[in-house]
């Protein structure tokens, strides 16, 4: 059984930066895609970034393209996700989160709050 833990969340002003940490335990996931979502208040849960096992593309929602960026550590079995020139609008609960595909349900972790004060 995976089990994903979140880290790095916390309050920030505008303009200001934080690198969130998702640490995977109970086997390597180093051939697994990795991605980001987050929920704000009010809102559905939406994907942020991901990145794939195999050739290590990345993929970025367009609000924030050029601000947040996704990498990967094998050996530490974590994914980063560094996130700069945060807006009030990044404020959102931040989930990592690995799919399966087909019937089988997708591994999250517990989420880690972002807050960006205006």
């Amino acid at each position: 059984q995976v089990q994903l833990a979140e880290s790095g969340g916390g309050l920030v002003q505008a303009g200001g930066s934080l690198r969130l940490s998702c640490a995977g335990s109970g086997r390597t996931l180093s051939r697994d895609d990795m991605n980001w979502y987050r929920q704000a208040p009010g809102k559905e849960r939406e994907f942020v970034a991901g990145i794939r096992w195999w050739n290590g593309r990345t993929y970025y929602a367009d609000s924030v393209k050029g601000r947040f960026t996704i990498s990967r550590d094998n050996a530490k079995n974590t994914v980063y996700l560094q996130m700069n020139s945060l807006k009030p609008e990044d404020t959102a609960i931040y989930y990592c989160n690995v799919p399966r595909g087909g019937q089988l349900e997708d591994y999250w972790g517990q989420g880690t709050q972002v807050t960006v004060s205006s």
